[in-house]
């Protein structure tokens, strides 16, 4: 698994265990995934600026923030504030702006991702994918936790994969939405870079962090060996 990261999604933490599930991943894991949603981009409101602080005071992971908001330049502007390690903004929000995004978080030295909804193309954004750091594939709906997993979005990463490989380019390929014991499989036959960790993957195996880790880690290796 030496290629492979695990990111957990912080929105499906056991809040009233805050510091106990931070300090423990802090030794495992290679990012942490935080979602801010405005209300408005999808019907749900989740974390902060304010919380990404909080994670930062016990904690030097990486940290990406995957913004589902109608507004992003405003949000991209705060989180620059705050030096957010990767700004991945959603590509059905951005026609018009995206150069200027782009550069103006290369310019704060900060890494760049576009994120492409289910029923989104890989086309839409091949005017600037030469310019990003990570691509990140919805295979769910977005807007809330536990949505159905959608097979059809695989094909977009291994698509992903073949463009990056013939034109070397250097973005990651994520994926975000249901991967747990059910889905390991036939998404490390897509072959992502990064999976995103949730409540069916990692918060809600156990409520001890470090045994749900370990469950984690066992139904995602008995995935890989399965014939």
């Amino acid at each position: 698994m030496d290629n492979i990261e695990f990111s957990p999604s912080l929105m499906t933490m056991d809040l009233d265990k805050f510091n106990e599930q931070i300090k423990f991943l802090n030794n495992h894991v290679d990012s942490y995934h935080i979602d801010i949603m405005d209300g408005h981009y999808v019907p749900n409101i989740t974390l902060s600026p304010w919380f990404i602080e909080q994670v930062k005071k016990i904690s030097d992971v990486p940290i990406s923030v995957h913004l589902m908001v109608t507004n992003p330049s405003f949000w991209v502007d705060e989180l620059l504030k705050i030096e957010t390690d990767y700004i991945c903004v959603h590509a059905e929000v951005i026609n018009g702006i995206a150069y200027r995004i782009i550069n103006k978080i290369h310019e704060h030295n900060k890494k760049v991702g576009v994120v492409l909804n289910p029923e989104t193309p890989i086309d839409v954004i091949k005017p600037y994918i030469q310019y990003l750091d990570k691509v990140t594939i919805m295979t769910v709906d977005p807007g809330f936790a536990g949505e159905k997993f959608i097979d059809e979005t695989l094909e977009k990463i291994v698509e992903l994969r073949k463009i990056r490989d013939k034109n070397q380019y250097k973005y990651l390929i994520e994926m975000d939405g249901s991967s747990n014991k059910k889905t390991f499989k036939k998404i490390q036959k897509a072959n992502p870079d990064i999976y995103i960790l949730g409540r069916s993957g990692l918060f809600g195996l156990d409520e001890s962090i470090s045994k749900a880790w370990e469950k984690m880690l066992r139904d995602f290796n008995q995935a890989l060996t399965e014939v």
